[in-house]
């Protein structure tokens, strides 16, 4: 019998499926699933190896887009953790914290302790993670501010701790951004003074250049690059010019104009093997791109940050659907004063947007065809409005009719505040955090002698996404709560352990819980 002592000590897994050594952790794992044929039911097991490093390289993140609202709210959020700041606000001191952040401020159930009470862990005590304290920030911006006064300009952190964080800002200024005027609303254009001149191919190589000086300069063992700009217009799809990687590098260096600039920078970063992840719904990932990531072997993921009404939509039509209950009309509104919204009242980057949330409740309505016959779904009808005065925190409106038992009618309305950046930025920590782990794991399946890694389209990070891009023939999985379990059961088959479930056959027999004291029902769990 071995033992397996994670990163920070706090918990130990006794198995013999489970080696630890210096350089990584190894376990033994059976990975269970069900196949349908026709009318036939099988379970199937195929026998894994997951091999997961240790080392957490240095690493540098690049966000493009990162004079915004939400890059700006990203690195200053990171400082102040770094830093421990606190400062006044009119509820009283306030400390800072990643709340928000699924793997920095959740726990995972570890199993029953010998009483029979849960034992809980933080999320970031399972395996070894980066940590946001420790991430060297850069990027570009299509505006030259530095990120002080950029800070100042989004007015999202509270005004105290603005003052605290501008002597640490104010001297980080953004590279010269790629700017199409043509994939963005024309009203971005009095922002656009830090640009990147040159043909396509030259602003290519110029962003290329950006990231392996950016990896020398620092010293790093890898850059990630995160897409936090502006919402483009989708790119039309178009045999020859984006449909293969061939053709999409041809494209470039002929100046086609159907190639976006965040399909530029997510070349740019293959080429120079970093993750892209892109947090904006527009169709970055064309064929081509795709065909590039899967050549090079480097990670790729998206699209667009889930963080405020389309979480609670994924949540509310899974319990619809799951309930037995028909939601037949989905009505969502939103409006906002940032300059997302801004960008967003163009009708073209607005599409862009509609497309992202309107795809959320899919997989859920194909999931029940008892209540939705094929090609049945709900009205689902979404709108943006541009209001400056609220500025970033953004106000949804949702309302959901629904058929129940007998012809009846249910309609619940939903009013949903939410402060759009402060919402937005731990899930940029998640994307980056979970980017790294799976570059750091490998499986090995049966007997096979070669190691393998995650596929290029890194669906695992769907949590966080509104429209998650997946590998061609996988399925599309937008419901929060099986986004959730997949990342847990992932990082539990990593240290050897079986799948969480909610079972719990170990309370409902008398058998079960002879050997238990006799403490009152209702337990209390316990934090590990």
């Amino acid at each position: 019998m071995s033992s397996c002592i994670n990163q920070n000590g706090n918990f130990k897994v006794e198995s013999d499926s489970v080696t630890y050594t210096d350089e990584a952790i190894i376990s033994d794992y059976s990975y269970e699933t069900t196949l349908v044929e026709g009318n036939t039911v099988k379970p199937v097991t195929t026998k894994m190896q997951f091999k997961t490093e240790r080392n957490v390289g240095q690493t540098g993140v690049m966000l493009v887009g990162m004079g915004g609202n939400n890059g700006t709210t990203c690195i200053a959020g990171a400082i102040a953790n770094k830093l421990g700041l606190t400062w006044e606000t009119k509820d009283g001191t306030q400390k800072a914290n990643y709340f928000g952040s699924l793997l920095l401020a959740s726990t995972v159930k570890l199993g029953n302790d010998p009483q029979g009470n849960s034992v809980y862990t933080p999320m970031n005590n399972m395996l070894p993670l980066l940590n946001p304290n420790d991430i060297v920030w850069g990027g570009w911006d299509i505006n030259g501010a530095n990120l002080g006064d950029a800070m100042k300009r989004a007015k999202v952190l509270d005004h105290d701790l603005q003052t605290k964080l501008y002597p640490h800002m104010k001297d980080i200024t953004p590279l010269p951004s790629i700017y199409f005027p043509e994939f963005i609303a024309a009203n971005q254009s009095e922002r656009a003074d830090n640009i990147l001149k040159g043909t396509k191919q030259e602003q290519l190589e110029q962003v290329r250049k950006d990231i392996r000086d950016f990896k020398r300069e620092h010293g790093l063992d890898q850059v990630i690059v995160l897409w936090t700009a502006n919402t483009e217009r989708f790119s039309s799809v178009d045999k020859g010019i984006n449909d293969t990687a061939e053709n999409l590098i041809r494209s470039i260096d002929m100046g086609e104009s159907e190639v976006s600039a965040s399909t530029i920078f997510a070349v740019a970063s293959i080429l120079e093997g970093s993750t892209f992840i892109n947090g904006s719904p527009q169709n970055t990932f064309v064929p081509g791109v795709i065909d590039l990531a899967r050549q090079e072997k480097v990670f790729i993921a998206g699209d667009d940050f889930k963080s405020g009404q389309t979480k609670m939509k994924s949540v509310m039509v899974d319990f619809l659907v799951s309930a037995g209950i028909k939601p037949t009309s989905i009505v969502s509104y939103n409006h906002l004063g940032n300059n997302d919204g801004k960008n967003l009242s163009a009708p073209s980057q607005f599409r862009s947007k509609e497309i992202s949330k309107s795809n959320v409740v899919d997989d859920m309505v194909a999931s029940n065809r008892i209540l939705f016959e094929e090609n049945e779904r709900p009205d689902h009808v979404v709108v943006i409005k541009y209001v400056p005065y609220v500025g970033d925190s953004k106000r949804a409106m949702d309302e959901y009719t629904s058929e129940i038992f007998m012809g009846g009618k249910n309609t619940i309305v939903m009013h949903n505040t939410c402060e759009d950046s402060l919402l937005a930025t731990p899930l940029i920590y998640d994307l980056v955090i979970l980017g790294d782990l799976c570059k750091r794991v490998q499986i090995k399946k049966d007997d096979e002698s070669e190691w393998e890694s995650f596929h290029p389209v890194l669906s695992l990070l769907s949590y966080m996404l509104k429209a998650p891009l997946v590998p061609n023939g996988a399925p599309v999985v937008n419901a929060l709560f099986t986004q959730r379990c997949a990342v847990i059961n992932f990082m539990r088959a990593c240290l050897g352990l079986a799948p969480d479930n909610h079972m719990t056959l170990e309370h409902r027999f008398e058998s079960s819980l002879a050997d238990l004291s006799n403490e009152p029902v209702n337990k209390k769990m316990r934090l590990q």
